[in-house]
Order: structure tokens, then C-alpha cells, then sequence
């Protein structure tokens, strides 16, 4: 799998501190209220807010929290705050392609702070698209579940590929549209998920050997997730398993 998949495994299992944890609060509830302006607060007719407040769920989101984000949505205050969803591409340290997903009520604020990480980290904005395709991505931690199981399941299910980037869980990637099925039939024979959620991944990975090249690329993904209207941060580039176990114990 590429680095940046191994980096975002290595941070849920960490977890994050209370600063952190609250920030990762109000970019899922703001993924929530987005869904459920677009779609309804109906979670089995609202796709999307299915997954937002399953993602919600799944990074220990309290019930009341996820709550009022779709009431907000929903009911008389809806028109308060409007998010537009913003894409930025650019090349990053070493060369990796970056995709930023935002979601912001001011959009000359949300693309001064890309373009400002961007920069300071001597990278530039630029077309990288074509570098990535959407899949589907489930993530279904082992628990001392069988691994060959899962495997089998997922592919009678009709997931695109499984693979482990850890020895705590397996990776089930799908074609976009089947996602949910797929989820749903994992479920349905014992194999409930972690996270599940559309994801950009790349189609070419640029590798990267050396301790110092690999703590400017964490680096500088980490400060583009820590801005406030980031909401995921899709990269190609790809460290070695051993050289990420030496960073991992870094991760705050």
C-alpha cells in the first residue's frame, strides 16, 4: 500500500491528544452538516451522511455531537453557515503530488493557508490529478479474526483487492460505486469495519529511503491536515515499512 495509507493506519491506532481530538470534531461535523444539507438527515436514503457519521462514529464522536450537526443541517438553523467544497492540487518536498480536500465558508482564506504550507515547504500548486483514482476503502481491524476469512469474504463481495499494511488489519479496496455493498455484505458475515470511505489513491507513488526526506514529507502533510477547513490530505508518496516503524513513535 503507499506510505501515506501506512501513515493514516498508524494515526487512528495512535489516537490524538485533546487538542487534536477536538479539531478532528468539528471537521466531522462539518462533513455531516454537508452531507445532510445535500441529502437529508435520513442516514438509510443519504449515502453520504452515512458515511460521514459512520467516520464520526468510528473516531469516537460523542452520539450527541453527531446529533446536532445533522439538527443543524436539518432544521430551522440550516441556512446559519454554508460550506463549499474546494479541491487544491499541487508537488510537494521530494516531489510528492499532493491532493487537498477543504470544505470552507471563505475560500480566499482556505486557499491563502494551502498556498502559505505549500510554500513554506518549498512546494507549488499545480495539476496532479491524473496521478490518482477514487476507490472505495475499507479498513477491518483483525481482533484475531482470521485474515484469510476476511479475504475470502471481501472477494466474493466483489472488492477490487485486499491487502495488509499492518499485522492489526486488513485493507479492502473497491471500485467507487461498490462500496457500500460491500461494507454491507463484510458486515453481514461478521466482519464489521473500522472506517469506510471514499479515498483518492494513487496510481504512481514516489519512494522515499532516508529519515530526513521522509520527516519534511510527514511533515508538511501533517500541517496541511492541522489547517482548520482541511478536511483529507491524499499523497503518492511511499516509505519503507522499517523507516516508518522508526517515525511512528514520533506521531503526537
Amino acid at each position: 500500500m503507499s506510505g501515506h495509507s501506512k501513515w493514516s493506519t498508524i494515526k487512528r491506532q495512535k489516537g490524538a491528544n485533546d487538542a487534536k481530538r477536538g479539531a478532528l470534531f468539528t471537521k466531522l461535523a462539518r462533513e455531516i452538516i454537508t452531507a445532510a444539507r445535500q441529502g437529508g438527515g435520513d442516514l438509510d436514503a443519504n449515502y453520504r451522511l452515512r458515511m460521514a457519521v459512520d467516520k464520526a462514529r468510528g473516531n469516537s464522536m460523542p452520539a450527541e455531537n453527531i446529533k446536532r450537526a445533522i439538527e443543524r443541517a436539518t432544521g430551522a438553523g440550516a441556512d446559519a453557515v454554508q460550506y463549499e467544497e474546494i479541491t487544491y492540487e499541487g508537488i510537494g518536498p521530494a516531489s510528492v503530488a499532493v491532493i487537498v480536500a477543504a470544505m470552507t465558508d471563505n475560500r480566499n482564506r482556505t486557499a491563502s493557508e494551502v498556498r502559505g504550507v505549500f510554500t513554506k515547504h518549498g512546494g507549488t500548486l499545480s495539476t496532479v490529478a491524473w496521478q490518482f483514482e477514487q476507490r472505495g476503502v475499507i479498513v477491518i481491524p483483525l481482533d484475531g479474526q482470521d485474515p484469510d476469512e476476511i479475504t475470502l469474504a471481501a472477494i466474493d463481495a466483489g472488492a477490487a483487492d485486499v491487502e495488509a499494511p499492518d499485522g492489526g488489519s486488513i485493507q479492502v479496496t473497491t471500485d467507487p460505486a461498490d462500496l457500500e455493498a460491500v461494507r454491507r455484505a463484510l458486515a453481514a458475515a461478521g466482519f464489521e469495519a473500522e472506517s469506510a470511505e471514499l479515498s483518492m489513491e494513487p496510481t504512481t507513488t514516489v519512494a522515499i529511503s532516508d529519515s530526513k526526506t521522509a520527516k519534511q514529507v510527514l511533515d508538511f502533510v501533517e500541517r496541511l491536515e492541522d489547517l482548520d477547513d482541511v478536511q483529507d490530505v491524499y499523497a503518492n508518496f511511499d516509505i519503507p515499512a522499517d523507516l516508518m516503524e522508526q517515525l511512528e513513535a514520533q506521531v503526537v
